[in-house]
């Protein structure tokens, strides 16, 4: 694990792909649109989804709305014009973390899933919502973009619910090997 966060700490600098000039966003259909846009928010989105199926019980249903949770707050916070610090390369850490935890079917307990999970829905959402100044449609954009990542969860879930945990493991290994692929080339 320290060597996972110590890449995704030397990657913070490069940007996250899905994001770029707001001149395209623009309520419901792009807030939908905007989380399966990029390679970095469905890999974090369907990783979410695997650990919350693999790790059963309250977290199946808490790990997505927690990060969702996260998403909400950071959106706004975005769209209030606070942008937080180091947001794209978190987000590129959140994939390979989130990667590995699924390659380790990790069994943390509630208490320190939940804030991960948060704090990366946090970083998602508040570059989802630099990308629009509040008023320019924004609870329409907000509310797509947040069922677009409920959907994303869900698929998650219901690839670790119906699959073995073998092949669960290796997408989640996968994820975050082709973050940091992406990252390189």
């Amino acid at each position: 694990m320290r060597r996972f966060l110590t890449l995704a700490a030397l990657l913070a600098p490069v940007p996250a792909f899905a994001h770029g000039a707001g001149d395209h966003v623009h309520g419901v259909v792009a807030g939908l649109m905007h989380p399966v846009g990029g390679l970095d928010h469905v890999l974090a989105m369907v990783a979410v989804g695997l650990w919350a199926g693999l790790m059963g019980g309250r977290a199946l249903l808490a790990l997505p709305a927690l990060f969702l949770g996260g998403m909400a707050l950071g959106g706004a916070l975005g769209m209030a014009g606070m942008a937080l610090p180091m947001v794209e390369g978190g987000i590129l850490a959140s994939v390979i973390i989130l990667g590995a935890l699924v390659a380790s079917s990790a069994r943390l307990s509630l208490g320190l899933a939940l804030p991960v999970v948060a704090a990366f829905g946090l970083l998602h959402g508040n570059a989802h919502g630099l990308e629009l100044a509040a008023g320019n449609g924004a609870l329409g954009y907000a509310a797509g973009f947040l069922v677009a990542t409920a959907a994303l969860h869900g698929l998650g879930v219901l690839g670790a619910l119906r699959l073995s945990a073998l092949p669960v493991r290796i997408a989640g290994g996968a994820m975050a090997a082709a973050m940091v692929l992406a990252i390189l080339v």
